[in-house]
């Protein structure tokens, strides 16, 4: 399922079962200042046709999780330190942002498929946890789908598409 073979039976260990590693705080030092520790298929085995999975999510002050969606699952993200603005895109043709601030042990879900993010809104670090439904949830970044794309989308589709000159396109992709 999703691209993962079921492993024989006879050949199952505990270890296909568990992950250590999510009290360790991630490295946020890198031009988001967030670090996704992902407890997926491919880190437990035993997750294989089990529809599940999580990921530690750590946020310098002010750091983000650029807008992404996940093309099979819903996430429902708890805050566990510090504050986030949090929010997701509804589909066309509303589009209607659906955003609020999180506190630490509260709880926000974003919808299979709906474009969504997080912002770090405090001076301090933050950490989160997600649940996602799917053993392999799959994630596509906006800004890296758009113009980090290979081969590149033309740059004609991309001026037209946001109303902007060809010049600021290429720009823009070549930082991918």
């Amino acid at each position: 399922m999703n691209g993962f073979a079921c492993k024989n039976p006879a050949w199952v260990q505990a270890n296909d079962f568990s992950f250590s590693g999510l009290h360790n705080p991630g490295n946020t030092g890198n031009p988001f200042g967030s670090a996704i520790t992902p407890v997926t298929v491919a880190q437990i085995p035993g997750l294989n046709t089990l529809g599940i999975s999580m990921v530690r999510i750590d946020y310098a002050p002010w750091g983000i999780v650029a807008p992404h969606y996940h093309p099979r699952a819903t996430e429902i993200i708890t805050v566990i330190e510090g504050s986030l603005e949090v929010g997701f895109v509804t589909s066309n043709p509303d589009n209607r942002l659906i955003s609020k601030t999180l506190q630490k042990g509260d709880v926000f879900v974003f919808p299979v498929g709906l474009l969504h993010f997080q912002r770090n809104v405090g001076h301090m670090n933050a950490v989160t946890i997600s649940a996602l439904s799917s053993q392999n949830p799959g994630v596509s970044t906006i800004a890296n789908v758009i113009f980090g794309s290979k081969p590149d989308i033309s740059t004609n589709i991309l001026a037209k598409a946001f109303q902007v000159d060809k010049n600021i396109v290429q720009q823009i992709q070549r930082k991918f």
